[in-house]
């Protein structure tokens, strides 16, 4: 069965995911360090991992597979949920896959050696809006339907 998997620690989407996992009828985990108050939900569950670096991303990865959507900005965590078969959608509604993470872990890779190489340089980006609300939910919704159909089959 398809589920969604959140990257819950710092998600600005997750009621807008709960409302599509919800209207699909799917599960949804939340994967986090703590911190969040379980949902009542009873589509909705939540994972709490222990302290450390990278540990909901490590859950994540291992229990996510073809057929599932994985929600996450985190982009070495989204080539390897991609790498086992999961769909992956960031928070602003952008679909990653085998073609474009490439060239993403790329650039953050670089950008990361830069603001290394210069303290000054200052990162950031624009606010979350309500368009961005919007698309992320249209794009969930369009992904989920379609690994649904593609679970059944």
């Amino acid at each position: 069965m398809t589920t969604l998997y959140i990257d819950a620690d710092a998600c600005p989407v997750k009621a807008e995911a709960e409302r599509v996992a919800t209207r699909l009828r799917l599960p949804m985990v939340l994967v986090c360090n703590g911190g969040l108050r379980p949902s009542a939900n009873p589509l909705v569950s939540l994972v709490i991992v222990p302290e450390g670096p990278d540990v909901a991303d490590q859950w994540i990865a291992e229990h996510c597979g073809p057929g599932d959507v994985v929600v996450t900005s985190d982009l070495p965590l989204a080539d390897r949920c991609i790498k086992a078969g999961a769909q992956v959608i960031q928070h602003n509604g952008e679909v990653l896959t085998q073609a474009n993470i490439g060239p993403r872990l790329a650039t953050r890779d670089l950008m990361q050696d830069l603001r290394a190489s210069n303290p000054f340089m200052q990162g950031g980006g624009a606010a979350f809006s309500k368009a961005d609300r919007s698309y992320f939910l249209q794009s969930l919704d369009r992904v989920m339907t379609a690994a649904q159909r593609l679970d059944r089959s």
